[in-house]
């Protein structure tokens, strides 16, 4: 990669679960520390002494009884199965191109584990398009080896989509040092390559689906190269062994030198064969990537495991790209599409002044396109968004399925339509399963604006907003593969704030004959009053299996119509409650929790404060067993401060609290 547009950046979740306690063996609360995602050097640390805020550690020593933020790192939730329904347009394809994304969603150090008081943050969504994110970053005076932090493979994870730890050995001139790529590809007397086994137990440990390997420092030999080949290849069959998977980039050639080909060929092409794909660097042509799909071919591999460079961290959709020689319109795709930092779409606004509300409709525009409607692109628009080239994929295939439209970060949390926090704050892994196709609307009528929408919601922190004239419109929501019985059930939970609307359920039992076609929808009347309603509906007539769920609007002009929640379910299930609720660590205000979750099926949990009033107030939710809470204070003459953590079943449906007590 060229060194101008590297920003060091990121971090990192360390992580394998701590053994449960029972509240008899619960030790003395210790020092509370933030726990923060990790970051390691492979071997030697740098000289001198690390920054404020910085711990240099080193994967080599990395032992997971050693770590007390395992808790608090490991993603809980597994990758889900994904089917990929008829597409949306007449030009989305499915089997060719695939999407990689390499995203920094924050610091190298100093990046909490669990979320933060902010809704400022790159809050993806768009995970239909994608096939693997990478989680990018590292720094030569912080670490170089990060694994992905807990909230973030627990979002992708419910989208289907796995998720990449990164090495990053970087360029000389950014502070990388040849010992470290030595350090990595060192062999112990038996000849094998230490560093390989323990990112595979990494991985396994904190969750996440394999490694992202960035040799960019240069002047090796070719007795380098060769060790590095050697290391690729067991970490490879290490980590197939464990269901992980391993992506090269395309720097270090076979002579241990670095230099970037933008394309697959002799320089590079022992790295390729000995992983699962490769990122083909910036400096492709036309000509070198035909040329790399032949040579794919020829090698027995499929030249969609070539991820072809899109540099968009400067210019975001008004970067200039030759698309026609990765997707084009009018013959079989080229190679896969590997976008370098799209988190442009929250970087580019001002940051004094971005919402939730501004991320979200810059992140529609890169990800489905100027019409804002996957359905029908704008064929006069510049940007070829993914929408336009690649399927949308879901993962909504059983029940329980609920989702209450929670994009991972807010303004405020809702419970029931009531806020219970008014804190701003983001958690990647209390997003909900979002709809991928956003947002199709079919009508001959005047078309609305639809959004996710932070003012209101009914759990969470967000909505879905529809907004405008409504004449007679149809909102595609979720395409699903639900087997239908006798006693299934959807439930739609919404709200009129504005004009008049008939609202009817919208779901179909076959999928679309032609790409972008309207669903076969059989529609269902919704009941209707003031405030937030939750309508159940039977699908009376309806056998097989639900393809597509979707509203309908009926109306006379201006609307404001909000949709707070959906479930489809067979039973009603509420989950029990997690016990030995205990405090690990304590200084001031700031707490460690831990708990012991419930068998069955949890979501996440949820902890509150029992006020004095008798109120509860949301401090936070997590998908795993510990949490951390910071900065708070005791209320007007309260001795202790009451705590409850609550296990959130698939359904929303709550089980009874845990408790605990602190005195102050």
């Amino acid at each position: 990669m060229n060194p101008t547009r590297r920003t060091v950046l990121i971090a990192a979740a360390t992580a394998a679960l701590m053994p449960p306690l029972s509240a008899e063996a619960a030790p003395k609360a210790a020092a509370a520390t933030q726990p923060y995602a990790s970051y390691w050097y492979p071997d030697s640390l740098p000289s001198g002494s690390p920054g404020t805020g910085i711990t240099w550690r080193s994967l080599k020593s990395w032992r997971p009884a050693d770590d007390p933020d395992l808790a608090f790192n490991a993603s809980t939730v597994p990758l889900a199965a994904r089917f990929t329904p008829a597409p949306a347009n007449s030009t989305a394809r499915a089997g060719q191109a695939r999407i990689q994304s390499l995203v920094s969603f924050g610091p190298t150090s100093s990046n909490p584990s669990q979320g933060s008081a902010t809704a400022d943050y790159y809050a993806l969504t768009h995970w239909a398009y994608i096939d693997e994110l990478v989680f990018w970053g590292g720094s030569s005076g912080e670490g170089l080896i990060l694994a992905p932090n807990a909230p973030i493979v627990d979002a992708a994870h419910r989208h289907g989509v796995p998720v990449l730890g990164n090495i990053f050995l970087p360029p000389v001139a950014y502070g990388g040092q040849l010992q470290w790529t030595r350090d990595l590809v060192q062999k112990d007397a038996a000849g094998r390559y230490p560093l390989a086994e323990r990112l595979v137990a990494v991985a396994e440990a904190y969750g996440f689906d394999g490694w992202f390997v960035n040799a960019e420092t240069s002047g090796g030999n070719s007795a380098l190269g060769a060790d590095m080949l050697g290391f690729l290849r067991e970490l490879k069959t290490l980590a197939k062994g464990k269901g992980q998977r391993v992506t090269w980039y395309d720097s270090m050639t076979v002579n241990g030198s670095v230099s970037w080909q933008g394309a697959l060929n002799s320089q590079n092409e022992a790295f390729f064969q000995a992983a699962d794909d490769m990122f083909v660097d910036f400096r492709w042509t036309a000509a070198k990537l035909a040329s790399s799909g032949q040579r794919a071919g020829q090698l027995g591999r499929n030249r969609y495991e070539l991820w072809a460079g899109v540099d968009v961290e400067s210019n975001g959709w008004n970067s200039s790209v030759n698309w026609d020689a990765i997707v084009p319109r009018d013959k079989a795709h080229v190679a896969s599409v590997g976008f370098y930092r799209p988190e442009w779409t929250r970087n580019h606004l001002p940051a004094d002044g971005r919402s939730p509300g501004d991320f979200h409709a810059a992140d529609d525009r890169f990800w489905t396109g100027r019409s804002l409607d996957p359905s029908r692109p704008d064929a006069t628009d510049s940007w070829r968004a993914p929408a336009v080239s690649v399927a949308d994929r879901s993962t909504v295939s059983s029940v329980p399925f609920a989702s209450v439209f929670n994009t991972g970060h807010g303004l405020r949390w809702y419970e029931d339509g009531e806020v219970t926090s008014d804190a701003p704050w983001n958690h990647m892994g209390l997003q909900d399963r979002l709809p991928s196709r956003r947002w199709v609307v079919h009508t001959d009528g005047r078309r609305p604006a639809v959004t996710f929408d932070f003012a209101d919601a009914w759990r969470g922190g967000s909505s879905v907003l529809v907004d405008g004239p409504v004449d007679r419109a149809v909102l595609d929501l979720y395409a699903t593969q639900v087997p239908i019985t006798a006693d299934t059930v959807i439930e739609l939970t919404h709200r009129t704030d504005a004009g008049a609307v008939d609202v009817e359920l919208a779901v179909a039992a076959a999928e679309p004959t032609t790409p972008g076609a309207t669903p076969s929808y059989t529609y269902f009347p919704v009941t209707s009053g003031s405030g937030w309603q939750t309508a159940t509906v039977r699908l009376t007539g309806l056998t097989g299996t639900v393809r597509a769920i979707g509203v309908r609007l009926t109306g006379t002009g201006q609307v404001k119509w909000r949709l707070g929640g959906i479930a489809v379910r067979n039973t009603a299930e509420t989950p029990a409650a997690p016990t030995a609720l205990r405090i690990t660590g304590a200084s001031g205000g700031d707490l460690r929790f831990a708990w012991n979750p419930a068998p069955g099926d949890v979501r996440h949990h949820t902890l509150h404060r029992l006020l004095p009033d008798g109120t509860r107030r949301f401090l936070g939710g997590t998908c795993q067993r510990a949490f951390f809470v910071g900065g708070l204070r005791p209320e007007q003459g309260e001795q202790e401060a009451r705590f409850e953590v609550r296990a959130v079943g698939e359904l929303y449906t709550t089980s009874d609290p845990a408790t605990v007590t602190h005195r102050w």
